[in-house]
């Protein structure tokens, strides 16, 4: 299984159009890498790729991928759809950059297949999609022979929904299995908290991309604050005794790996204290672009 790490921002991307923080200001001056917002492609055979979430920078992620540019028919594309872990904004915006392309299929819980109704109505005028429920019974398979079973993880409602059912499928992970040679990707790029669920996905992952979008609670200041170890926005913390680096020093046989980086995360900093400390443990923070193979 091929994964290519197309965007590793969270929404807003890196530097965020209208923060003047340290961070953004060393990216505007070509100090740090600038990051889109957080998307994936994977492949089992490196013809069908599938996208995990459609972020709304993903005209530029494509363009700047050798193996999804299209080709060789006038309008042939290598992908084949989308898998979504939730509703959030700059998760699905991504969907309408890719109307018009045929046959395509997006999967998603159904709580995020309602919400998207509007969306969905307005994209299939322009081509019929297929829309799957990834929580269907059994998982389901993807074209290049990979497996997929989706898990919930958190009942995470995007801000621009009112009036939702409560729900606690809202958010899921993706478990992602290469039938070819066995290799296993977790993928949950949005945690709220730590749960034994995920303790037990990643006992049977050789990878995780994993949320790292803050690194302490506290980050945003006043704009956000939340005890350590509890979710800010949705958001588990990478540092404190609840964090998730605490948790993921429960998996070293697995690659781990952070994505979904706020733009006051100082792990978009190598030479920071914080990245240091990461690096120590064994868990990477990788650029835009960076593939793995599983």
């Amino acid at each position: 299984m091929r994964v290519a790490l197309l965007g590793t921002a969270a929404g807003g991307g890196f530097p965020q159009w209208n923060c003047a923080c340290a961070l953004c200001a060393a990216a505007r001056d070509g100090k740090l890498p600038a990051r889109t917002q957080e998307c994936v492609a994977v492949s089992g055979n490196a013809r069908d790729w599938w996208l995990l979430n459609a972020s709304p920078d993903i005209r530029t992620q494509l363009i700047a991928a050798p193996v999804l540019a299209p080709g060789p028919g006038p309008r042939d594309t290598p992908v084949r759809g989308v898998l979504l872990t939730d509703a959030e904004a700059d998760h699905v915006m991504g969907l309408t950059i890719l109307r018009g392309g045929a046959d395509l299929t997006v999967y998603a819980p159904p709580a995020v297949l309602a919400t998207l109704a509007p969306l969905r109505g307005m994209l299939d005028r322009y081509a019929p999609w297929v829309w799957a429920d990834s929580l269907a019974e059994g998982g389901f398979v993807l074209s290049g022979g990979l497996v997929v079973t989706a898990h919930p993880i958190g009942s995470k409602i995007p801000k621009y929904v009112s009036g939702a059912a409560e729900d606690t499928r809202w958010v899921t992970a993706y478990r992602i299995e290469d039938l070819a040679t066995g290799g296993v990707l977790v993928y949950a790029p949005c945690v709220a908290r730590w749960t034994p669920a995920l303790d037990g996905l990643l006992t049977t992952a050789d990878c995780v991309l994993l949320d790292g979008t803050f690194y302490a609670a506290d980050e945003m200041g006043g704009a956000v604050r939340a005890p350590a170890g509890q979710a800010a926005m949705g958001h588990l913390p990478v540092s404190g005794a609840q964090g998730s680096l605490a948790a993921l020093a429960r998996h070293p046989r697995v690659r781990r790996i952070y994505t979904h980086l706020n733009n006051t995360n100082p792990l978009l900093d190598p030479d920071s204290e914080a990245r240091a400390r990461v690096t120590e443990t064994g868990v990477e923070v990788l650029e835009d672009g960076a593939e793995v193979a599983l």
